[in-house]
């Protein structure tokens, strides 16, 4: 559902239509900034955001976010599903597919181009690494494990969440890299792991499709994927996509290394391919 403000001006700035943009996509962590959390996140002053306040028809920055608050639906799955639905009434296919389009062009603007290399060469230097994952988020972390091992690396999902994370989390320290696919909310599990990493001395590498985290324990990098609109049915897309890329610019980052494993891989399955 589209911002509606008590006096909509009828051109923006560019940066007051940012602001909107971020709103829009961000609410539910909107509604928690104060205006200093707000001005950082988008690199604007303070003074910039009380104008926007003022242009658009509100006393002060208050009163925006109650402004927001009265517009802010919690949608639940079934009407997201609904809802997504409803946006490809006619041609499902072309509007889904379209959709991920946007979500992937959304993510290339959006991702941090010097986290995502500094992700590979964490991965590079890894002992051994570690993927946590729940629900639908198991999809990207599985698929990340598979090109992982084949370029030689040692890699381990851990337990989702209650002691056994715990007992296995134990095990995870220095020159460990653990994985967390964790989007639009942070898991009590993956709180727990970005808790501990100092610690325990591994480092952390967390897949979220958040702008903004506010306070709390973060991840030594964090990987933004952008996975639809508030309102529509998450698509893993994103986080597939990226997945992919990490695995492959490290292959290339590995260079023989990595075509070294894949060629022993390939020389086990032709020795053995009548009895695989």
């Amino acid at each position: 559902m589209p911002l509606a403000f008590p006096q909509m001006p009828d051109k923006l700035t560019a940066t007051e239509q940012g602001i909107v943009e971020y709103i829009a996509a961000h609410r539910d962590e909107f509604l928690c900034m104060t205006i200093g959390q707000l001005s950082e996140a988008l690199h604007i002053s303070e003074a910039t955001v009380s104008r926007f306040a003022r242009h658009v028809g509100c006393e002060d920055f208050k009163h925006l976010k109650r402004t927001v608050v009265e517009q802010t639906v919690q949608f639940g799955p079934a009407q997201k599903l609904s809802q997504t639905l409803q946006t490809g009434e006619g041609d499902l296919l072309t509007a889904w597919m379209e959709q991920q389009r946007y979500n992937l062009q959304k993510t290339l603007e959006l991702l941090d181009h010097g986290a995502f290399a500094a992700a590979v060469e964490m991965l590079q230097s890894a002992r051994k690494v570690f993927l946590h994952a729940r629900n639908a988020s198991r999809a990207p972390a599985a698929l990340l494990e598979y090109r992982l091992r084949r370029t030689g690396l040692e890699v381990e999902q851990l337990p989702a969440a209650g002691s056994e994370l715990a007992e296995r989390l134990a095990s995870v320290g220095p020159g460990d890299v653990v994985v967390l696919f964790s989007f639009a909310k942070l898991s009590a599990a993956a709180g727990v792991i970005l808790d501990h990493q100092r610690q325990a001395g591994y480092r952390t590498i967390l897949f979220t499709s958040r702008s903004y985290h506010g306070e709390g324990p973060r991840a030594g990098i964090s990987l933004f994927v952008y996975r639809g609109d508030e309102n529509e049915q998450h698509s893993m897309s994103a986080p597939i996509a990226v997945a992919e890329a990490l695995a492959l610019a490290l292959s290339a980052r590995m260079g023989d290394a990595a075509l070294a494993r894949l060629d022993e891989i390939q020389q086990l399955k032709a020795a053995y391919k009548d009895r695989l």
